[in-house]
């Protein structure tokens, strides 16, 4: 399945879009039936609200990342730092293609880990977009010319966490390599984890950028866009999860 299809599908799934669409329904049943439409168009509401609400959205990551925990003292042969989309024609880079913010914070981790085991690096991400640049090497440019840490090996052909994993190990296995760190979120870790596991891996998981907060107040119950994202977020991964275990029991 293509990368356009498969996010087309999400696209319709996730908040906010599948929430307009409830909505929308329920403004049509409303003329035709009333005892249908208005009950979907207050769900609607309220599910909209609730999503974008930073205690609900920051609940439903609290519920991935408890599925791991940050790093301890395990050893590794290599350090895999996955791709998290791209910053597109930055004006500061010249105009060039660079790592988006959530990928700059998985590279600040994976270059901290680097420094502190001296393990070698692999990237991985390709061109969902169709960008002249794969996420791999704009995330090995980003590591050697602004963290001056080394990349041993860049994955680009992959498009999504399932590929990352597979790709990756066709290109570790040749090394000799089974044992690795696994950069990602922490609220992506339980999803990646898997996969790169049934994949082959002995996966050590390196979770970071965990949810927090400094303190839960009213603002907390307030909607907010982010809130929205976050919540995005948490029903992507909750889909993500589910297929693969699908996947697994057809293949």
């Amino acid at each position: 399945m293509s990368w356009f299809v498969t996010n087309t599908i999400a696209a319709l799934l996730l908040p906010p879009l599948s929430l307009l669409l409830l909505l929308v329904l329920g403004l049509f049943l409303a003329y035709r039936r009333r005892k249908f439409g208005w009950p979907l168009i207050v769900a609607a509401f309220a599910l909209l609200w609730l999503a974008s609400t930073p205690y609900v959205a920051e609940g439903g990551l609290h519920l991935l990342e408890a599925r791991t925990t940050p790093l301890d003292k395990q050893d590794a042969d290599a350090i895999v730092i996955l791709g998290s989309g791209t910053y597109f024609r930055a004006p500061e880079y010249g105009g060039q293609d660079t790592v988006s913010e959530a990928a700059l914070l998985r590279l600040r981790y994976g270059a901290r880990l680097h420094r502190e085991t001296g393990k070698p690096i692999l990237v991985t991400g390709g061109k969902p977009l169709g960008n002249a640049l794969s996420e791999a090497q704009q995330m090995k440019a980003a590591l050697e010319q602004d963290f001056r840490v080394p990349v041993r090996w860049t994955e680009e052909a992959s498009d999504n966490t399932y590929e990352n994993a597979y790709r990756s190990r066709q290109m570790l296995q040749a090394q000799d390599i089974r044992r690795i760190y696994l950069v990602t979120h922490a609220w992506h870790m339980p999803r990646a984890a898997e996969v790169f596991r049934r994949a082959g891996f002995e996966v050590v998981e390196a979770p970071m950028a965990f949810t927090t907060r400094y303190r839960t107040d009213l603002l907390a119950f307030l909607p907010r866009a982010d809130s929205l994202r976050d919540s995005r977020i948490f029903v992507h991964e909750l889909i993500g999860l589910l297929w693969y275990r699908v996947r697994s029991i057809i293949l």
